[in-house]
């Protein structure tokens, strides 16, 4: 469920993107930078990034905090010729912006002011703040009405011009009535962005830099600033775990709806859990309390049983998972193939039309076409310090509790008795029997019994 590039703005605007990614987030309790948190399996950084970029962003700067390695690396690691900058003082939104000053000085049309843990802002509304300086104002504000304003800052209008950002301990009672609220993102035209940036002072309280005061110096310079206007949910910040929890509850009945009205059948879509990258097509039926880690895509008309579990998984189509399996990164399910309950699938390639019902595992296995594997079977594909491969060809019948150990080739249509250890290959079309014989001794349970006659029995 990708989506295209999208670029609102006339052909060849030059867009640069800066995120602000140096919040401390003390309030997430973790080790964890807060804009490595993730959000339907992608952290909060990779989807404001992803959504720049999808809004026709062609230059990204990214501001850090001091020491962040691991969030220089994510970045760069999404956006390779992204440039990353260092705030180690805080001094406010617009202080930090500005040690982007070199990516601005460089030149560009427009600059997208943005933040790391404001993940839930769409693509189209990056796209929306971008055309508002293409139709003529210098500044454009995003803004949201809330349903309880009180701590934000109001965005004060006159007709359709936006003239203050009043925060809410400044705030006359009349403006504290406002409940249009300043959602923090910024988009500024790029020949004004650093001269307006630089003329921010920290005439304030708390001595700080403020993005807000853009508004003040462009009117003051004859420039004209607007409102761009999102729904309240979609311009969520995080900053706790409570909020983390609410974004990510957002995220998921986004990814739902879209799901459904592409063709997917949901049984009972709260239970389902997508990620931001999972692809499903048409008649595709999901059951309930099923979880889709990154990198899966199924193919049309493919079934998902009840609380089963993928990752980094292919199901090809009309393929039938579950109830209660597990595909782990590299499984990839053949057309009609069937995966049944507590079968767990690992880096293994399963053919058209086989079966694997029930209480198996496959790690790093090739299984042909119409295979059939019986309840119990294994691959026993590591040694403790390397992984091999095993080969079962099409229309092979593995019996039911078999431990098939790698490296192991079964040949096309061979058949592997019950209760076998096989070690070594079997050629098409033949037998294995890898098992004890067994032994009956005839009358020896009774004679045991007796032997055993009015001795206390221990408890077990």
């Amino acid at each position: 469920m990708t989506r295209p590039m999208t670029n609102p703005s006339a052909p060849g605007a030059h867009c640069l993107a800066v995120i602000l990614a140096a919040g401390e987030g003390t309030r997430m309790k973790s080790a964890r930078p807060k804009v490595l948190h993730e959000v339907a399996g992608r952290s909060m950084l990779a989807h404001v990034l992803a959504g720049v970029m999808e809004a026709g962003a062609d230059r990204v700067a990214v501001v850090v905090g001091p020491d962040r390695a691991d969030v220089n690396a994510q970045a760069l690691r999404l956006a390779p010729s992204a440039l990353v900058f260092e705030q180690r003082e805080r001094l406010g939104t617009a202080h930090a912006a500005l040690r982007a000053r070199d990516a601005m000085a460089a030149g560009c049309d427009q600059v997208l002011i943005v933040f790391a843990d404001t993940p839930l802002i769409r693509p189209q509304t990056y796209g929306a703040l971008r055309a508002a300086l293409q139709d003529g104002a210098s500044v454009a504000v995003l803004g949201f009405e809330a349903r309880d304003p009180t701590g934000y800052g109001r965005l004060l209008r006159e007709a359709d011009e936006l003239v203050a950002i009043r925060e809410h301990k400044d705030a006359t009672e009349a403006e504290r009535a406002v409940t249009l609220c300043n959602a923090g993102v910024m988009a500024i035209a790029g020949p004004q962005a650093l001269a307006l940036l630089e003329r921010v002072g920290d005439d304030n309280a708390q001595n700080e830099f403020y993005l807000t005061d853009v508004v003040a110096l462009a009117r003051a310079a004859g420039q004209k600033a607007v409102v761009v206007l999102a729904p309240e949910d979609e311009v969520m910040g995080v900053n706790d775990r409570v909020q983390l929890a609410a974004a990510e509850a957002a995220m998921q009945t986004r990814l739902r709806e879209a799901a459904m009205r592409a063709g997917v059948t949901m049984i009972a879509p709260q239970t389902t859990f997508l990620s931001f990258d999972t692809q499903l097509g048409r008649d595709v039926l999901i059951e309930p309390h099923v979880f889709f880690g990154p990198g899966v895509s199924v193919g049309e008309g493919a079934v998902i049983h009840a609380s089963s579990h993928l990752e980094q998984a292919h199901v090809s189509a009309g393929a039938s998972i579950g109830p209660f399996a597990r595909l782990r990164p590299g499984a990839r399910i053949g057309a009609r193939a069937k995966i049944g309950n507590f079968v767990e699938i690992k880096a293994s390639d399963i053919g058209e039309g086989a079966a694997v019902s029930h209480l198996t595992y496959l790690g790093d296995a090739t299984v042909g076409a119409k295979a059939n594997i019986g309840a119990g079977t294994i691959t026993c594909n590591y040694d403790g310090f390397d992984k091999f491969r095993t080969h079962i060809g099409a229309g092979a019948f593995i019996g039911s509790n078999s431990a098939l150990v790698a490296p192991l080739t079964i040949g096309d249509g061979a058949y592997v008795g019950s209760g076998s250890v096989v070690t070594q290959s079997v050629a098409p079309d033949s037998l294995a029997i890898a098992r004890g014989r067994q032994v009956e001794k005839p009358g020896w349970a009774d004679d045991f019994r007796k032997s055993h006659e009015g001795k206390p029995k221990q408890r077990p």
